[in-house]
């Protein structure tokens, strides 16, 4: 699937969905969430939840592009290492890239930034389920 299908699959499938899809292809994917108040915990930082969930999507959509629409692909595993303070208030952007995509199991990676910093905030690996075809 192409960047603009993507968008309109996880319009359709996911509304709720608040990241923004930026590119996807080649089996790697960027997404962005921005944030505002309901994303920081004390101490000005952007809660651990937000950033599984930006990882999160960011692997689904990588995943979408390579096999195309596929609403029941599921995560069966979600790691992540926290690496230095996200700034509040700034984008977290998701880098994400599929390290093998098997027939039943994809397994990813993802890099979380906050805008603006060069050096990642968390990293993340994945693997997914995918149903038979």
């Amino acid at each position: 699937m192409n960047l603009q299908q993507v968008r309109e699959f996880l319009e359709h499938e996911f509304p709720q969905n608040t990241a923004t899809v930026d590119s996807v292809g080649d089996g790697k994917a960027v997404i962005h969430q921005q944030i505002d108040y309901q994303h920081l915990r004390p101490g000005d930082t952007v809660s651990g939840p937000t950033l599984m969930t930006v990882a999160d999507c960011a692997i689904y959509v990588a995943i979408q592009g390579v096999i195309g629409p596929e609403p029941l692909a599921v995560t069966t595993s979600l790691n992540i290492n926290f690496l230095r303070k996200p700034l509040a208030g700034k984008n977290i952007i998701g880098k994400a890239e599929l390290i093998k995509v098997g027939k039943r199991l994809i397994i990813g990676e993802v890099r979380l930034y906050s805008q603006g910093l060069d050096e990642p905030v968390a990293f993340v690996t994945a693997t997914y389920s995918v149903p038979p075809k």
